[in-house]
Parts: C-alpha cells; structure tokens; sequence
C-alpha cells in the first residue's frame, strides 16, 4: 500500500447497536465492498481492507438494518465481478448500483440489471480519479433511460457547479439520485437552495448520509440543520446511507450506529424516518413494500 492510501483511517469492524433500533425493512443505500483476489483498477485513490459483503452483512445486521445497496467502489471500476459475487450471496434483499463506460456492451447491461444492479453511478469528485467526460456521461445517461436505470451523482467536493446543475435539469424523465446531501455544509451554503429546488422536480431523489464529514466535530449540528430543510422540501424524495466503508476518512472514524442516531436527529417523526429508511428506498430500488 503506497503511502497516500495508509494516511485514510480503517472503519471501526465493531459497529454498536443504535439507541433505537431502526423500523424493519430499513435500507442502508449506499455501502462499497472489496475483496481480496479482485484486480483493482489501475489509478485507484484508495484501497478499504477487510470490507467485504460479509463485513458489511454484520454491520448491518448489528444495525438492524435488513435491506441495502452495494455501490460499486471507484477501486474496481467497470469490472463487476465483486459485486455479482456478493448479490448472489446477499439475495433479494439488496441491490447495487454499477460503474459503466463505453467499453460495456447492451448485453453487459442487461447480465447486470439480471443480476440486482439497478442503476450506475458517476462521480465528479477529483479525489477519486473516474471523473467522466460530458460526452461519456450523456451518453451512459442515455442508456441508463433505456434500461430503466437510475443515475446516481457524486458531485464535487465543493459542491455543484452550473454546467452540472444544467445537465441533471435536463434528465427531467428519468430518475436521478444525488449523493451525500449534495455536499451542502450548512444554511449559508449556496448548494442548498439549489439541491432543495432539484428535489422539487419531481425526478431527483436525494441521499442525506455524510452529514459528519460536512459539519463540525462532535455534534454536527450544521448536518441536522441541512437535513432539516431537506426534509421540509420534500420528504418523499430522501434515502439515507452508511456509505461504509467510509473511504477517504482521514481526521476522524464514526462508529455505524453514529450514523443512523445522526439520521434520528434530522426528526423526531416516526413517519418521516420511515420514509427514508424503507418507504422511499424500497420505490427507488424496487423492494417490496
């Protein structure tokens, strides 16, 4: 491991029962996996070891978390064999979310979708070295329409930028997913009226994990504020996430069961936390009511 991957911080492998437990049929829609004997990609940021499905699998089980999404890891890119390894060890209680490129056929597609994968993500993030031309990302974007697929987006780390903001406006008939509270770090950011008028379109589904790394240590209450007005903008429309392994985690470590007793802090609404952690999930990725 080069000196650049050994600076991001293990996750903590004994994640603690939450204070409550979640409602059943709760999806975690955002988890990464790795494995050893899978070929990682050449220009790979990072390496998370020991994060493999059944890590994960216990993690959520100590959670009581009974449903979640594998979202291909920027490690492995396009090559989905530890995501089909692990869907078919999982079963019908989780789905993923793929990484594509021109190199991948219609018939590539078709074996995933076959397989549990739902959608494919894109990530602008720089740190992670896959970010797609415009011409690629229309292009998959297209496909995406046509297998009946949703696109998901990991903006910037600064947030979104106009260019980006124009081409999801555009995607207005098929669904997207936005990342990690679209990066909003507090009321003052100018991402959040921006993300809150996505969310009203109607198409646009957000995932409110991540609220640590956009606030401040310990109490991070600038994510609960965001989340908050997320929540008043429309609630129909919010997915929650561990993003386990929690890659790229250099000052600090959350234990999993932080995570979701953050999530209870953005309310106190039995119906409201249904929502995003079965409602909404099981309408976006297709699990049963």
């Amino acid at each position: 491991m080069s000196t650049a991957k050994a600076r991001y911080l293990p996750f903590d492998p004994n994640p603690r029962a939450p204070s409550e437990a979640p409602p059943r049929n709760s999806c975690d829609c955002q988890f990464h996996i790795s494995g050893h004997g899978y070929k990682k990609r050449e220009g790979a940021t990072y390496s998370s070891e020991g994060a493999t499905f059944e890590a994960a699998r216990r993690m959520h089980e100590k959670l009581g978390i009974d449903r979640g999404v594998i979202v291909q890891s920027t490690v492995y890119a396009t090559d989905h064999t530890i995501v089909l390894d692990a869907l078919r060890q999982l079963g019908p209680n989780y789905r993923a979310i793929g990484v594509i490129d021109d190199t991948l056929s219609d018939g590539d597609l078709d074996r995933l979708k076959a397989a549990g994968v739902c959608g494919i993500r894109f990530t602008f993030r720089e740190q992670l070295n896959l970010v797609p031309s415009w011409d690629l990302f229309e292009r998959s974007a297209a496909r995406c329409k046509e297998i009946g697929w949703i696109l998901k987006i990991n903006a910037p780390w600064d947030g979104f930028n106009p260019e980006l903001v124009a081409r999801i406006r555009k995607l207005k008939d098929q669904t997207v997913e936005i990342d990690h509270m679209g990066r909003v770090r507090g009321l003052q950011d100018p991402n959040l009226p921006i993300v809150c008028d996505l969310l009203k379109e109607g198409n646009v589904w957000l995932m409110i994990s991540n609220g640590h790394r956009y606030s401040t240590y310990p109490h991070f209450n600038e994510a609960v504020d965001v989340a908050k007005a997320f929540i008043e903008a429309n609630p129909d429309r919010l997915v929650w996430g561990t993003d386990w392994p929690h890659p790229l985690h250099a000052d600090f470590m959350p234990n999993d069961a932080d995570l979701l007793e953050l999530l209870y802090r953005y309310s106190d609404d039995p119906a409201i936390r249904k929502k995003i952690l079965v409602d909404n999930p099981a309408r976006l990725f297709g699990f049963p009511a």
